[in-house]
């Protein structure tokens, strides 16, 4: 109950003025907010009864999104002549007051906008505030015209890689963002349902081998963000042949112990074990009726904590060991803390009724 208690605070602590959620803010890198984790982060909230606090972070990025409307649009409109320049796009990451971020991190990313969609309708369910749909409704809209022109786009994934290819992840999140939104806009309602439909057999036709997903269109590598596709995109079911053999997989090549990694080929910080995609997997088992190895899993997260926090990964189990100081040269001990990581322990231990 007090590393719950930590994990809010922590949250509340490190949530900038403006409403953003500031991703890590004891790495340079990290200092800024995402559409995908803050979304992530104020799901956790809500689940957590902090509604206040995730209404900030979805005002912020209605903020953001009006901030870059004339960049959207311009977006739309090259996304649709086929005149696709990828530095045209809207970035990923921005500063607490919504300012760009430049760098050599790939910044055309498709998968925050959606997931900001799902959040947002998660909060209003959850938090009864059924006005801030109308309050957010051209922010809303016009992300929906951006997913819906540029989703066949190669862009990068949710690790910032990947930007030549398709990612059924990237994809699922548009599709559950576009599918939250279909009651709240009954006279887009029939417009919607049908993209969603359309992204839908677009992954199982183009996302899929050997009877599991895949990590992107061309690469039948197995990568743990693919549970989200069930949970919480709702793209298919936890129970779907698909999502259960794509857990086989998970289990098989990127489990070690309870720690999970994110795919086998990585080698960021020697590709250690993400906390939060272990949070993941055990949300993945309570939905599936595997309590006990859920209640583990929140062990291991939480025998992780640091006292700083929780950490992004940790290195019991490295995949590319050779690699781990080279990138602590180049950028110091890896994320501590990591909001992230934080908020999918309190996710899980809501679904446990721990909290």
């Amino acid at each position: 109950m007090t590393l719950i208690g930590e994990s809010v605070q922590l949250i509340l602590q490190h949530q900038a003025s403006t409403g953003a959620y500031m991703a890590s803010p004891g790495f340079a890198n990290y200092q800024y907010a995402w559409l995908r984790d803050g979304t992530f982060t104020a799901y956790a909230m809500n689940r957590t009864g902090e509604h206040e606090s995730a209404r900030k972070f979805y005002r912020w990025c209605d903020f953001v999104i009006r901030k870059h409307e004339a960049k959207a649009r311009a977006a739309i409109a090259a996304a649709k002549t086929g005149d696709a320049d990828k530095n045209h796009f809207l970035h990923t990451r921005f500063t607490a007051e919504g300012e760009e971020v430049a760098g050599e991190w790939g910044s055309f990313q498709l998968d925050g906008y959606g997931t900001w969609l799902w959040g947002l309708a998660e909060h209003v369910r959850m938090s009864g505030e059924h006005d801030l749909i109308q309050q957010l409704k051209p922010s809303i809209e016009l992300t929906i015209d951006y997913v819906a022109a540029c989703w066949q786009l190669p862009n990068f994934d949710c690790w910032e890689e990947g930007g030549d290819r398709i990612h059924p992840v990237t994809l699922g999140a548009i599709c559950g963002g576009i599918k939250a939104m279909e009651s709240f806009l009954p006279e887009r309602a029939f417009e919607l349902a049908r993209l969603a439909e359309t992204i839908r057999q677009f992954i199982r036709e183009h996302g899929t081998a050997d009877g599991r997903f895949i990590k992107s269109v061309g690469d039948q590598a197995v990568d743990a963000s693919l549970l989200w596709l069930a949970l919480p995109y709702g793209v298919v079911a936890v129970d779907d042949p698909l999502m259960q053999k794509t857990v086989q997989a998970i289990e098989t090549e990127l489990r070690a112990g309870y720690g999970v990694h994110r795919y086998a080929a990585d080698t960021y910080y020697g590709g250690g074990q993400w906390l939060l995609l272990t949070a993941w997997l055990g949300w993945y088992y309570v939905r599936t009726g595997r309590w006990e190895e859920a209640e583990k899993m929140l062990g291991w997260i939480a025998s992780q904590h640091q006292p700083g926090g929780f950490p992004e990964q940790v290195q019991e189990h490295l995949l590319s060991p050779g690699h781990y100081g080279l990138w602590v040269a180049k950028e110091g001990k890896p994320a501590l803390p990591l909001l992230w990581s934080h908020a999918m322990f309190l996710v899980l231990a809501a679904e446990l009724g721990v909290c």
